[in-house]
């Protein structure tokens, strides 16, 4: 006979199910990754993170940064990566995130490079050109203020969004005659073309670009122990990045687990990885990144991105956007 005690354990088991299912739904997160060469890839092969959370872990891969805040924006994605250019347009239009890892100091890893044959040797040369670039990223960013130093009118340049792919697909049918890109489609386009400009010294003129790890604040907040052993993880991969990344071949796992996630071709991973610079726990919290200076490059892009009108305003500071919370507790601090 169904008593009302049998009814009470029932509706206490039913609550039991419910809230087992409720804390295993918290313990999954969507992360929208692109294709840069970069030391997470060795984190998403490795599975560690997962293995040291019990979380389970969505990849999902996308074509650009603008790609990935929109995705973080609906709600259906809560961490990504970034180039800076995309993370200021998100901040400066009040998106709730935050910068907790800078990935890369891009320096060379970005590219301006004309095709071969194309006539163009320098920024002015580009006048008429067709040029090829995912818009709001980094890359963008940067040749719109390559073009602003060199007294150029981006008006009389013929900018195209492209996607990484679409980038790779225009050049092979001779569709463009530039394009400002990262790997692995700069190495491709690198065979039968010149580097007119790199990330580097566009940088070194006042615009300085960087990959960043962002996460939706709430989420970040509401799994704490996780954002810390994701941290760990990171500097873990930077860590095995520097000290063997001049000795790895075509045939080194690392170098394969790369490949297969970014979808580039194995014998270009070390050289293109090598062009970027990956920082330290120590080095992130330093003045240069997460203890000031990844603010004060986006307040630059801001001011840039307002001129340009990709955004209607421009923060006082973007100091809320960054925390250094995680890597500190992941030092112990």
């Amino acid at each position: 006979m169904f008593t009302r005690r049998s009814m009470h354990r029932a509706a206490a088991a039913a609550a039991l199910v419910l809230a087992a299912g409720a804390q295993a739904q918290t313990k999954e997160v969507t992360f929208a990754h692109q294709d840069m060469l970069v030391p997470l890839r060795l984190v998403m092969e490795s599975g560690e993170v997962e293995k040291a959370t019990g979380y389970k872990i969505n990849w999902r891969m996308f074509g650009g940064g603008g790609d990935v805040i929109r995705a973080m924006a609906s709600g259906n994605v809560q961490m990504g990566e970034v180039g800076s250019s995309p993370l200021t347009a998100a901040a400066s239009q009040g998106q709730d995130i935050r910068l907790f890892w800078v990935s890369a100091d891009i320096a060379d890893a970005e590219a301006l490079v004309a095709r071969n044959g194309a006539g163009v040797n320098t920024l002015a040369d580009l006048k008429g050109k067709r040029v090829g670039v995912p818009f709001v990223s980094t890359a963008h960013y940067q040749l719109m203020a390559a073009l602003k130093a060199a007294g150029v009118d981006a008006r009389q340049v013929n900018v195209n969004n492209m996607r990484p792919p679409e980038v790779a697909a225009a050049w092979e049918r001779g569709d463009i005659d530039a394009t400002f890109i990262w790997d692995p489609v700069l190495s491709k386009v690198k065979g039968n073309g010149k580097v007119i400009a790199t990330s580097g010294s566009i940088g070194k003129q006042g615009y300085p670009t960087f990959e960043g790890i962002v996460v939706d604040a709430k989420w970040a907040a509401a799994n704490e122990a996780f954002m810390v052993a994701f941290v760990k993880a990171l500097d873990r991969a930077n860590a095995e990045v520097r000290t063997g990344l001049k000795g790895w071949t075509p045939d080194s796992p690392q170098v394969k687990a790369v490949a297969k996630w970014t979808k580039a071709d194995a014998k270009d991973v070390p050289a293109g990885m090598a062009l970027y610079s990956f920082p330290t726990l120590q080095e992130q919290l330093s003045a240069n990144w997460l203890g000031g200076g990844a603010a004060k490059a986006m307040t630059g892009t801001a001011e840039f991105l307002k001129e340009q009108g990709r955004v209607q305003e421009v923060k006082p500071s973007y100091a809320s956007f960054v925390t250094d919370m995680y890597v500190k507790k992941a030092l112990g601090q």
